[in-house]
This record gives structure tokens, sequence and C-alpha cells, in this order.
């Protein structure tokens, strides 16, 4: 699908979340029981490539998505000369609960399941923020994240959990084995044969986005949850 009628299917939002307002595109597609709000990290924005490609294949398997930068203009700015801020995964995590009680209270999307997606040190922001959030957050889904750096929090995640990795990205494998042991809820490791760390080989992205349709279709949709 082309970028502009990519585009139209989603509205910009301004999401509350603490003391900031942080810009998001929303995308409910007619009859969807799940959103899935992406988190990303590591310097990336809603505007990433890959996260916007998974993004449209979710929403054309009925689910809506939710696309927020969790840091503001002016921090991303100062993140750019640091790199600090996109390893604070207790600031990130925080942005994302205020972005979760958004959607809790958002007419167009209080009546879904909330799922998370999350990328690189957004992922790990993502297992603290359903710590904080248990019976809002169903599931939850990491691209090349770093599950590790959510620390002690790992044990007390309920929501389900995929965590996606590509078969050359060793060193990542081993961070998300190492967090997958910690786990307590129901949880799997996918590795993606032949895919490095942005899964910019043939075909990969498109296995990430196929295990993420499969795994919140399966804990956000009334035909398959309990």
């Amino acid at each position: 699908m082309d970028r502009i009628s990519e585009y139209m299917q989603e509205s910009l939002v301004s999401v509350t979340a603490g003391s900031v307002a942080l810009e998001g595109n929303l995308g409910v597609p007619q009859g969807a029981e799940g959103v899935v709000l992406f988190a990303h990290g590591s310097g990336s924005s809603r505007h990433s490539p890959r996260n916007r490609y998974v993004a449209q294949v979710l929403r054309e398997a009925g689910l809506a998505t939710l696309l927020i930068d969790l840091l503001t203009v002016e921090e991303e700015a100062i993140d750019l000369r640091t790199r600090h801020l996109r390893f604070d995964i207790d600031l990130l995590a925080a942005r994302l609960v205020g972005a979760t009680d958004w959607l809790l209270k958002n007419p167009s999307t209080r009546h879904l399941r909330i799922g998370y997606f999350g990328a690189s040190t957004g992922a790990a922001a993502a297992l603290v923020a359903a710590v904080e959030r248990p019976e809002a957050v169903r599931a939850i889904v990491s691209r090349g994240g770093r599950p590790d750096l959510a620390g002690s929090v790992l044990p007390r995640v309920q929501a389900p959990t995929l965590l996606i990795v590509g078969g050359y990205d060793y060193p990542v494998i081993e961070m998300n084995q190492s967090a997958l042991a910690q786990l307590r809820t129901e949880k799997q490791l996918a590795i993606v044969p032949r895919a490095t760390h942005l899964f910019e080989e043939p075909g990969a992205l498109e296995e990430v986005a196929r295990l993420a349709s499969q795994w919140f279709e399966q804990y956000l949709t009334s035909a398959q949850s309990i």
C-alpha cells in the first residue's frame, strides 16, 4: 500500500502522558476488538518504516494501532546529542502508562483490549509499563528488543509475551534468552532465520509482522481470547 493511502487510515492525535502531550497516529479499523500501542526506542520515531509496516499489517488484520513518540520534540533534540533518554526505561515506561490510560479513556479505543509492540529499548519500557497496568495490557510483542533492560520487573509481567529476534543478531539473541528465562507468564522466543537486527533482509520484516499479528489476534480478539 502506498504511503499516502496508509496515512489516510490514521488520525493525528495528542496523547496526554503525565505532564506532557505526545504526538501520535491512531488508526481504528471498523470492528476492531484490540489496539496495539507501539513503543519504539533507540532514536527511532513513530515514522519508523519498520513499525509503520507492522502497524499496517495489524490494521489489515482488524486491529487498531497507536504509534506515538515517547519523547517530546525538545527531549528528542537533547537525546540526539546525549543518547541518554532513549535508555531511560523508567521515563519511557511512564509515558507508555500515560498513553495506556489515554486509550482507556478515549471514546474510540476505551472498549478495546490493549497490546504493546516494543522495539529496541521500547521493548523494556513495554514490559515495565505492563506491570504497572496488568489489568489493561493483554499481550506484548518485542521486535529486536532489549527486554533484558526491564531487569527485576520481568518475573512480574503477566501479559503473554512474544520475543522476536533475527537469527544473525547474536548478542540480542542472548539478551532475549536471558529475559525469557526470567519471565513467568506465557512466553515464546521466535528467531527469524538469516535476519539481522533491523530485519532488512527479504521477507524478514514480513515474518515479524506475521508473527506479531498471530500473537495479538490470539490475545486481543474474542475469537481467540478466553
